[in-house]
């Protein structure tokens, strides 16, 4: 097997990494590096960057005003990207609705929509998991009632990630109560500033107010925001989730975070520690097998198969490996990673730490803040249950 990229691929990736170099705002790049709080300027400013390049809708096609490019071409640009510091894309709009839109929405939605997702004026949100109603999805409550030309919509998301900055949100609604619960599911845009929908945070481990509920009172929603056909919205979704679980591998982070902690481990003095650098092989042995997963289900979306059950092991490796590297960073910085300061996450703040301690000050909260990734998207339990009836039958 000849893993090696063609020297196209390497000359569109020196491309890709001098563009980011000149273009990412560095002190955007000095928080990533350092896992610090960023702010919805600090993100939507890197996202309209990008929109003007065209390159917030990496994996669009150029039908759609994208850059067209194949499966190779949308990794290495991830990698250049995440390896620099850039901050992940917020997936919502550009890598998980718009290929709903796309693939199902009318040609006045895809006229409506597409460009504000494209330029990254637009913030959107994902409204998926209840409360009950998480990874078994297909148990949501939230009503949509036809009444003319509106739905009338009531019920309850959570866990809706930077919802607090949501100006639009796509959600899975229950229009029909008679047959199996996935067929009485719709799929609607609905905006944010609709009378009716309220946002309240949740607090998280690391003290971030990272989730939110979002509970919808009578809200009107115009018919014409209904994607494809009514009831048909759990087919919809299981072509987002397809887009989503490659994304929330997030296996560049994981390359990024594995340099961090091989900095850190030389600076805290355990790099000698062969045990410990055992633990580092390990980690690093299993973000290449995952990046070798990841590089699997973009071959087999490009050939226009189903990708979604090696997708599946994709979240439950992904996830795992994001909790390991957290937990290695604790053990490399010993005693000065252990306090969980809040503060810590805000630039400028490290701690009254002495000499090479002072990168370690955010650790504590991004341990934290990790141990949500096997439960987000759904939980691994579940989704070990998924791969072992489609994959192993």
């Amino acid at each position: 097997m000849d893993l090696a990229f063609t020297p196209e691929e390497q000359t569109f990736r020196e491309d890709i990494r001098a563009w980011v170099r000149e273009n990412l705002p560095q002190d955007i790049a000095h928080k990533v590096h350092n896992s610090l709080h960023l702010t919805r300027e600090d993100m939507q400013r890197w996202a309209k960057i990008l929109g003007a390049k065209g390159w917030l809708g990496y994996g669009w096609p150029k039908q759609f005003g994208g850059p067209g490019w194949n499966a190779v071409q949308k990794h290495l640009f991830e990698e250049e990207t995440a390896l620099a510091g850039a901050p992940r894309i917020v997936p919502f709009g550009p890598v998980m609705v718009a290929p709903v839109i796309m693939a199902f929405g009318s040609p006045e939605q895809h006229k409506r929509f597409l460009p504000g997702i494209a330029s990254g004026d637009v913030w959107w949100s994902q409204g998926y998991s209840e409360p009950g109603a998480g990874s078994d999805l297909a148990s949501l409550k939230t009503r949509a009632e036809r009444r003319g030309d509106k739905y009338i919509v009531n019920g309850q998301k959570t866990w809706t990630t930077l919802g607090q900055y949501g100006e639009w949100i796509f959600c899975l609604v229950r229009t029909d109560t008679s047959g199996k619960p996935q067929t009485g599911i719709s799929f609607l845009l609905i905006d944010m500033k609709s009378p009716g929908i309220e946002v309240r945070p949740i607090v998280m481990l690391d003290g971030g107010r990272e989730v939110n509920e979002v509970f919808f009172d009578n809200v009107e929603v115009p018919a014409e925001n209904l994607i494809g056909e009514e009831n048909k919205g759990w087919t919809y979704a299981k072509h987002l989730l397809s887009h989503e679980r490659t994304n929330i591998a997030d296996v560049n982070r994981a390359k990024r975070e594995l340099e961090r902690l091989k900095r850190i481990a030389k600076a805290e003095g355990v790099w000698d520690d062969l045990r410990f650098r055992d633990e580092i092989a390990r980690l690093e042995v299993d973000v290449v097998a995952l990046e070798m997963l990841v590089l699997r289900v973009l071959s087999a979306e490009k050939s226009g198969k189903n990708s979604l059950d090696i997708a599946g092991l994709l979240k439950i490796r992904g996830s795992e490996i994001q909790q390991r590297y957290t937990e290695l960073m604790m053990l490399a910085g010993g005693a000065f990673s252990l306090p969980f300061i809040q503060e810590a996450m805000e630039a400028g703040w490290q701690g009254d730490f002495p000499g090479g301690a002072l990168g370690l000050a955010p650790l504590a909260a991004t341990y934290f803040n990790m141990r949500k990734t096997t439960i987000y998207g759904g939980s691994n339990e579940v989704q070990r249950n998924i791969v072992a009836q489609t994959v192993l039958g």
